[in-house]
This record gives structure tokens, sequence and C-alpha cells, in this order.
């Protein structure tokens, strides 16, 4: 069957033989990360009609990109993992084409990324891509200040920073990190990919002192799910965009097409403008939902969370010690059975949870996801 323009994505899935999913679990890439908006679809289709030197429309963009968030600079990224490996690849080269031309050859430079422990992370490698090695500082326990300090030496290339769920305690706060990182004549690079909303991060982490910052430009955002964006000073914005794609660099097969460009900023310029406190209170509306279907199911405690640790309203389920049936790594596969498949996220801090993320939820899944979610928990329950 050949394929044309009027083919659904329901087509494409049946075509191909791909069970399509109920995205109750947030924009992760593994379950296609999220639904980009219609304004980026327009920009991007807009955008393959033209030809442009790639590199003067990633200036630009940085340009507009720092005039939409409040930035002094910024650049786009092949995703916010891709920024962690150009973070890191600007903290060796400053901008010295002959290293950038050499890396991940890095025999005899400052190679070394000082992490605090506790903050090690599962794509937390991809700073390692460039020819650089961590350098721990402290235990699984905790890290002081006195600690990440002591991990500094003349090898050292940058300090290394975390902001993500679950990730903030017992550990050097990103103000303090950067001051220390300063005092050594050294940038501080934050990962914050996970970390909007809301809005405000997109200031606040350079103001703490972060030099370069990497969000996604997928995500909340619902740009183009392979696109990122790093925001920070001019120098480090500069040094980045240097060591990056199109150029022939360690960076080179993080290419960002044309059209993700221009999907990417018109993905931005509505997310800066949405009034957070009205979202919020629908996405927090929707949960409530979930959790008055879902409640009173013997050895459970279903609630509404929104903190630092959820970045918009999710309907959390607690498995108590009364509770006797599968842990909620077995419930979230149980959901991916039968004729709906939800996703959602278990097993992110421990086996005793799971929950739900109405970003991707779509209009009439709703009720779905509530009615599997009640009927996998009181079926488990009844095993116990």
């Amino acid at each position: 069957m050949s394929t044309t323009s009027q083919e659904t994505g329901a087509d494409i899935t049946r075509r191909l033989g791909v069970r399509p999913i109920i995205n109750a679990g947030g924009p992760n890439t593994m379950h296609s990360g999220s639904r980009p908006l219609q304004e980026a679809m327009d920009a991007m289709q807009a955008m393959s009609d033209v030809f442009v030197n790639i590199e003067e429309l990633l200036i630009a963009a940085g340009k507009e990109i720092a005039s939409l968030v409040g930035a002094e600079a910024a650049t786009v990224t092949s995703g916010a993992s891709g920024g962690l490996v150009v973070q890191a690849a600007a903290a060796v080269s400053k901008g010295d084409p002959e290293i950038v031309a050499r890396l991940p050859l890095t025999d005899g430079l400052p190679n070394e990324l000082v992490i605090q422990k506790r903050q090690r992370f599962s794509y937390d490698h991809l700073y390692l891509a460039p020819g650089t090695k961590f350098v721990e500082a402290g235990d699984d326990n905790e890290c002081t200040p006195e600690q990440l300090e002591a991990a500094i030496t003349p090898n050292t290339a940058a300090v290394i920073h975390l902001e993500s769920p679950f990730r903030n305690r017992k550990v050097v706060q990103l103000p303090q990190a950067a001051e220390i990182a300063h005092a050594h004549g050294l940038p501080l690079m934050a990962d914050a990919a996970s970390m909007l909303p809301p809005r405000d991060h997109l200031r606040k982490f350079t103001s703490q002192g972060a030099d370069l910052v990497s969000f996604s430009g997928g995500k909340a955002v619902r740009g183009p799910q392979s696109t990122g964006f790093l925001i920070g000073k001019p120098e480090w914005i500069e040094y980045a965009r240097l060591v990056n794609a199109p150029n022939a660099t360690v960076a080179r097969a993080q290419k960002v097409s044309k059209e993700e460009v221009a999907g990417l900023l018109a993905a931005l310029r509505v997310f800066v403008d949405v009034d957070e406190e009205a979202e919020t209170t629908r996405y927090r509306r929707d949960m409530e939902l979930v959790v008055d279907r879902i409640a009173e199911v013997p050895g459970t405690i279903v609630s509404v969370e929104h903190n630092y640790d959820h970045y918009i309203p999710h309907a959390v389920v607690k498995l108590t010690d009364s509770w006797r049936g599968p842990d909620g790594p077995e419930l979230a596969r149980r959901l991916m059975l039968g004729e709906h498949r939800v996703y959602v996220t278990s097993g992110y801090i421990g086996d005793d949870e799971i929950w739900i993320d109405p970003l991707n939820i779509q209009p009439g899944e709703l009720e779905t996801v509530a009615s599997r979610v009640h009927e996998e928990l009181v079926k488990a329950a009844s095993e116990g």
C-alpha cells in the first residue's frame, strides 16, 4: 500500500503493526515525548520551502530564543541531552579551533568534570562524549561544599550541576556550587531538561550563577522532540555554538534541521505566552477527576501533587504497607497490556508509587486512563 498525505497516525501505526498507547506518564522520550503544538508543525512545514545558511539561521534563532525567555544568550541543540555534550566540549575547548578540531582527544588538557555523586543520573555519560571524565564529589548520601571544592584540581574543566526531580536533597545547591566554580575560574554547567514549567526557571538558574543551562525543546515546550536549547553567558553560548553541529566537530551527528529550528521557535513563542495559572488549574482539575475515580482502593493513598518533584499537577498512587498486590513497575507493565494501553510512570524513585501525568492526555482519554488504572488496582488488590 502506498502512503499519501491523507494517511493518519492510526493508519501508519496499523500499517507498521505498532500498537498506539495513551500517554499518561509524561514526556518520556521512550514513549514518544510530547505532541508538538500545531504552531510548531505549521512552522516546520513552512520552513521546508526555503534554503538558508544553517550557521546564520542558528545565530539568528539563538538571539530570538534569548529574547523570548529573557536570557543573555542562547543557542539550539539536539535535545537537552545534546546540550550536555556541547556543554562539556565548550568547557574543554573554550572556542580554541585547534582544540575543537581534535576533540575527543583531550590529552594534556584540563578534561575533568566535577559532579556531585548524589547527582549522577542515567544520561550523565553524555557529558563524557568529548573526551572528558568525571571526578565525583561527596558520596551516595550527601555532598558538602567542602567536598565539592576538594574535588577541583588544575585538571578540572567545569563543575556539573543537575536540576531534576528528587535530586536536590543533601547536595550543594546551584548558587553555592556556582560560587565555588567561579572562585576557581570554572564554569557551572547545569542540566534542567525536566524543569519546565514553571516558566520562571528559564531565568532562575542563570540568575543563580549557571553559565550554561540545558533545556528540552520537546517535553512541556511541545516543540520538535529532537530539539533543545542552551541559555547562558554570551561567551559560553558562543563556545557551545562553535563545537556544535553543523560544524565538523565531535557533535557533528547532533544535527538540528532548519524545519526543527523553526518548530522550536514557534513552540517557545506559544510556551512563554501561556497563562501558567490557568494551565495549572486545568491540569489539577483533570488529575482531581482521576483521583476521585481511583480513590479508596484498599492499600493505596491517592493524591494530587504539584511541587519541585512534579512539574505540573500529577495524580500519585502510593502503595502503603498494607498493600499486598504487585509493585508499581508491575502495575505499570499491566497497564500497557489489553485493548487500551496506558503508559504511566513508576520506579523513578522506588517501586511503591505510580504517577499519572496530564501533559499528553488527549481529549476523550481521561476517563479511559482513570478506568484502566482503577481496574488494575482493584484486580491487583484482590491478589493479596
